[in-house]
C-alpha cells in the first residue's frame, strides 16, 4: 500500500491509516486524506491533537447531548466498576443498576409501557425490535405477519435487520441487502417530494395513501410492523407534515399493524421534549432509545414495550421454554449506572427547559439563512436542524453529486473550527443540549464562513 510521506511517519495519523477500518467513510481516500484527531472535550467543544478547537455541533455521532466533561457521568462508572464491573441478566439473575434505571424509564415513558429489554447500541434495539415484532405475531398465531415498512432515507441501525429497516442507498449497495421483507415507503419531506402546488396537508394525505396502496398491494395480513423516526435524522433532518402521523396511526390501526418509533436520536429533550414521540403525537407500541440515553458515555439503548407486546412473548416463552434473545452485555450494569446518573442531571438541571429557551435562538439564527443564495431550506425542531443546499432556489434542484456541495462546505466548516455533517447536501446540527446562546450565536457564525466560502466555490454553477 502507497501512502504519501506523511502517512509513512509514525504519526498517529500515519498509524491511524494502517490500522482502522473507518465506518461511513470511503475508505479508499481515507488512505490519502487521514483522520482529524480528537484528544479531548469540555462542554460543546472538542480539541484535536494539535491544539485546535471545535464547537462539536452534532454531538459527536447525534448523541453526546449532555457534553463532555461531565464528572458525574464519570465518577457512575467508576464507583460502579469498583462495586461490579459486570453482571448479566439471563437465567432468572439480575443486578439494583439495571432494576433502577428500567424503573425511571417507564416512570419517564411518553407513552403506556410495561417492560424495557436493554442492548448496547440503537442498530442492536431496533434490530431487537424487529425480532420481537416477528416473535409477537408468531405468539398471536399470525406467524406470516412478518413484513416491516420504514421511509426511504431512514436510518435504523447497521446490523443485518436494522441496516435493512434503514432506506439509506449506502447500507445495502454490495451488501446484498434489504433483506427480503423489508419495505420503504416515501418519506415525508415535503420540500424534496411535494408535487408542485401541493400544501403540507395534500403532501400527508398522499404519502398516507401510499403506504395504504402497498399495504394493500403486499397484503396486510402479511405486514407486522411500521417504523418510523419521529424525526428523521440521518436522512437529512426531515420534520413531517403536522397531520402526518395523525394520518398514518389511523392506517396502521386499521390494518392491525404494529408502531415502532426509533427515538435513537430525538429522545431525552432533542426536541424539546423528553421524547419526540410527544412532540410528534404518536402512540407506538414499542420506543427505541440510545445515544442520549448516557449521553453516549458508555454503550446503551432500551428498548420499551406496551402490555399488548409483554404478556404476549411472556406467554410465548413459556410455551418455548425460553425467550431466545440475548446479549452478553445486556443490562450492563456500569452502562446503567451511567445511565441513571444521565436521567438525574436531566431532570436536576432542567434540560428539557433549557432546550425549550435555547431553541428560538438556535431555529431562528439558521432560519435567517435562508437569503443566503446557496440556502433552499432550513428545518428543524429544538436543537435539532437541517440547512439544504440547491442549485436553483426555484425549483428546488439540488446540485450533481459528483460536486460535493455538502462535503466541500463540511470541510470549511471545520477549517472555520465548527463540527457538522453533510448529508448529501443536507449540512445537519445537532449541538449538545447544554450549549448556550452565545456558543449558538458562535456556531451559527463560523457556519456563515463556511457556507460563504462554499458559495464562492460554486457560485458559477448556482441559478438563484
Amino acid at each position: 500500500m502507497n501512502y504519501n510521506s506523511k502517512h509513512l511517519t509514525n504519526s498517529p495519523e500515519g498509524r491511524d491509516i494502517a490500522s482502522i477500518i473507518h465506518p461511513l467513510t470511503n475508505l479508499k481516500s481515507h488512505l490519502e486524506k487521514g483522520p482529524v484527531i480528537i484528544d479531548s472535550g469540555e462542554g460543546v467543544w472538542v480539541t484535536d491533537i494539535y491544539g485546535n478547537k471545535y464547537i462539536e455541533g452534532m454531538s459527536g455521532l447525534w448523541c453526546v447531548s449532555l457534553g463532555y466533561g461531565q464528572e458525574r457521568l464519570v465518577n457512575a462508572a467508576a464507583n460502579q466498576m469498583r462495586k461490579m464491573p459486570y453482571y448479566h441478566l439471563t437465567n432468572h439473575k439480575s443486578h439494583n443498576p439495571i432494576i433502577n434505571l428500567a424503573e425511571t424509564l417507564l416512570n419517564m415513558a411518553p407513552v403506556p409501557m410495561s417492560k424495557v429489554w436493554f442492548a448496547n447500541s440503537g442498530s442492536e434495539g431496533n434490530d431487537s425490535a424487529a425480532r420481537i415484532v416477528w416473535y409477537y405475531w408468531s405468539a398471536t398465531g399470525k406467524p406470516q405477519k412478518r413484513k416491516i415498512i420504514s421511509h426511504r432515507q431512514a436510518y435504523h441501525g447497521n446490523t443485518i435487520a436494522s441496516a435493512s429497516l434503514s432506506g439509506m442507498y449506502y447500507n445495502h449497495a454490495s451488501f446484498g441487502l434489504p433483506l427480503e421483507g423489508f419495505l420503504h415507503t416515501t418519506p415525508p419531506h415535503h420540500y424534496r417530494f411535494a408535487k408542485p402546488e401541493e400544501g403540507e396537508e395534500e403532501f400527508a394525505t398522499r404519502l398516507a395513501g401510499e403506504l395504504e396502496t402497498l399495504i394493500e398491494k403486499e397484503g396486510s395480513d402479511t405486514i407486522g410492523a411500521f417504523f418510523t423516526e419521529p424525526i428523521m435524522g440521518s436522512g437529512g433532518v426531515i420534520v413531517p407534515p403536522p397531520t402526518y402521523y395523525e394520518k398514518i396511526q389511523k392506517i396502521l390501526t386499521k390494518h392491525d399493524i404494529l408502531l415502532i418509533a426509533d427515538e435513537v436520536i430525538t429522545g431525552f429533550g432533542r426536541t424539546g421534549n423528553m421524547f419526540g414521540t410527544t412532540t410528534m403525537g404518536l402512540n407506538p407500541d414499542m420506543i427505541v432509545c440510545a445515544k442520549g440515553l448516557s449521553s453516549a458515555y458508555i454503550p446503551i439503548s432500551a428498548l420499551f414495550v406496551n402490555d399488548k407486546i409483554f404478556e404476549a412473548i411472556s406467554n410465548e416463552s413459556d410455551r418455548v421454554g425460553v425467550f431466545g434473545l440475548s446479549f452478553t452485555y445486556s443490562g450492563h450494569p456500569v452502562s446503567a449506572a451511567v445511565a441513571s446518573e444521565a436521567l438525574k442531571i436531566y431532570e436536576e438541571e432542567e434540560i428539557v427547559e433549557h432546550v425549550k429557551r435555547v431553541t428560538p435562538v438556535f431555529q431562528e439564527g439558521l432560519r435567517d439563512l435562508i437569503d443566503h443564495p446557496l440556502v433552499g431550506e432550513v428545518r428543524g425542531v429544538g436543537l435539532l436542524a437541517g440547512v439544504e443546499f440547491v442549485k436553483n432556489k426555484i425549483n428546488h434542484e439540488p446540485f450533481s453529486n459528483e460536486l460535493g456541495v455538502g462535503a466541500f462546505c463540511n470541510q470549511r466548516a471545520e477549517e472555520h473550527g465548527l463540527i457538522v455533517r453533510a448529508i448529501g447536501d443536507t449540512i445537519s446540527f445537532c449541538p449538545p443540549l447544554i450549549i448556550d446562546i452565545n456558543e449558538v450565536e458562535e456556531m451559527i457564525s463560523r457556519f456563515r464562513l463556511a457556507l460563504d466560502d462554499t458559495w464562492k466555490q460554486f457560485k458559477n454553477i448556482s441559478e438563484h
